[in-house]
């Protein structure tokens, strides 16, 4: 057997390839390891890079080996013990097989293979066919989107963008016309030195002059090349601007006194995987932040984080302050607006049934999306149980129920998962 190993020196990126080729050949396993880390990491740490795990089964090497190929059946003289068909036991005590004498007595064997991803890396993985539902191309101002689009030929360009049919093209053009007038005087001067080469007594001086003058001609014919610089044409790209998509998302947190600090850290976690989503993602998404308790405030990204701030739990203020904000900034003719909520449940009694309301007669009329995100062990509250009879009539909201750590992810993913066409 013979094993090839390339120890050829690679320059930077250069292995680059290769890489998203084993990227492409174990996602199933990266995936999985990228899934598992969003809920053993710190909520600082959620977007940087990873250490993938790769069992050793799972990881086959291809190698050359000799052998005569096809189905073979044969009985070895001498053998008293088998017949044709007979199934060999496996050998006791780990014996047998390509390995020599009996397994470790201590336990040692080969590690599983490690390797790293980049931050790029790992957030492509972790945002793979995601994309905000609904979504409307309906702006043309603050553009920042362009497509190329085909816009002729041009002599000058990388050699990528040669059009080759068009090139040969003009060099055949070019060898008529420089060629042609030349070829027809070829031909008159053959006809000539053959009428010549027929008569009884040719005169020879005129004869060589013939020749000379079509070895002449055939010479300044050969000589126009098959293609010239001047026959080149590339294929020219315009960048033509395209309608883009301007896109609010309001993030809506409850930070009453029922949502101890782990509900809290898990609310977190997914505001933060939606940020990471957005930003890199998309351009033109604004993110408007809620915090509430018995009132709603509008807050920068440090706020709301990071405050402590806690107190009693009234949702449809956070709903009357979006709605407000809606109408004095964001035209629904002019912006994609999509809403997440995060809360416990709980809520005063009286309160859920107008947020319900709220919803069902202000704000989804004017959203494009409205995800609610439930995160309580506990059994479903009253809030759950409204927003719930909203589902059969408005296909623009949904609600997802978060337990614990390791449901982050997948809720996320179902939120906003990639519609089909």
């Amino acid at each position: 057997m013979a094993h090839f190993i390339d120890r050829r020196l690679n320059g930077k990126n250069k292995s680059a390839v290769n890489r998203q080729r084993f990227i492409r050949r174990y996602k199933q396993q990266i995936k999985k390891a990228v899934a598992d880390a969003i809920s053993e990491r710190s909520v600082t740490d959620i977007s940087s890079g990873e250490n993938v795990t790769i069992p050793n089964k799972d990881i086959s090497e291809p190698f050359f080996h000799q052998g005569k190929g096809g189905r073979r059946q044969i009985i070895h003289p001498g053998n008293d013990q088998f017949s044709e068909g007979d199934r060999i036991p496996r050998p006791q005590g780990g014996a047998g097989g390509s390995g020599q004498g009996d397994a470790s007595a201590d336990g040692e064997g080969s590690d599983d293979f490690v390797f790293s991803i980049s931050k790029d890396e790992y957030l492509d993985l972790l945002f793979e066919d995601l994309a905000l539902p609904n979504l409307q191309k309906n702006q043309l101002d603050k553009l920042v989107q362009y497509k190329n689009v085909r816009a002729g030929y041009r002599a000058e360009g990388v050699p990528s963008n040669i059009d080759i049919v068009r090139s040969l093209r003009g060099s055949l053009a070019r060898r008529v016309a420089m060629t042609a007038g030349k070829k027809r005087t070829l031909a008159e001067l053959e006809q000539q030195l053959q009428t010549l080469e027929l008569e009884p007594v040719p005169d020879q001086q005129q004869r060589l002059q013939l020749l000379e003058q079509i070895a002449a001609l055939k010479a300044s014919i050969a000589a126009v090349p098959f293609i010239d610089s001047f026959d080149l044409r590339f294929r020219n790209y315009q960048k033509k601007p395209e309608p883009t998509s301007k896109a609010v998302m309001f993030c809506l947190m409850d930070v009453s006194g029922s949502m101890d600090q782990p509900t809290k850290d898990m609310a977190k976690r997914f505001y933060i995987l939606l940020y990471l989503f957005l930003s890199r993602s998309y351009k033109n998404v604004e993110v408007v932040y809620i915090r509430h308790h018995t009132q709603a405030k509008e807050v920068d990204e440090q706020e709301f984080f990071y405050s402590q701030e806690t107190g009693g739990t009234i949702v449809s203020s956070a709903l009357k302050l979006m709605h407000e904000i809606i109408l004095d900034r964001y035209d629904p003719a002019q912006w994609n607006i999509y809403a997440a909520q995060a809360s416990d449940g709980d809520n005063w009694t009286d309160d859920s049934a107008p947020c319900a309301a709220l919803l069902a007669n202000k704000l989804l009329p004017l959203v494009r999306y409205y995800a609610y995100i439930e995160i309580t062990p506990r059994a479903h509250q009253s809030l759950w149980h409204e927003y719930e009879k909203l589902l059969a009539q408005h296909d623009n909201m949904a609600i997802e129920h978060i337990r614990e750590l390791a449901d982050i992810y997948p809720v996320f993913r179902q939120l906003f998962k990639k519609q089909a066409a």
